[in-house]
């Protein structure tokens, strides 16, 4: 098995972070609209916010990553 070439998984972070940011956001605010509209519980809402959280938070530290390995 070859490993994979540094500069190609390089160039496809920054791709996969601007999907992850936007498909986060879209299907935050999706889920926002249709919790609204079928009368979800909170509770429910909460788990759509928390899910969305956890894709910025994972995006900024890849983000974080790139950044520090540009530097390098």
């Amino acid at each position: 098995m070859t490993k994979p070439d540094p500069q190609i998984s390089a160039s496809r972070k920054p791709r996969l972070v601007a999907l992850v940011i936007a498909g986060t956001m879209l299907l935050w605010l999706g889920g926002q609209r249709i919790g609204g509209e079928l009368g979800l519980p909170p509770k429910y809402t909460l788990l759509i916010d928390l899910a969305a959280m956890a894709g910025f938070i994972w995006a900024m530290v890849v983000t974080y990553q790139i950044w520090r390995a540009s530097r390098a």
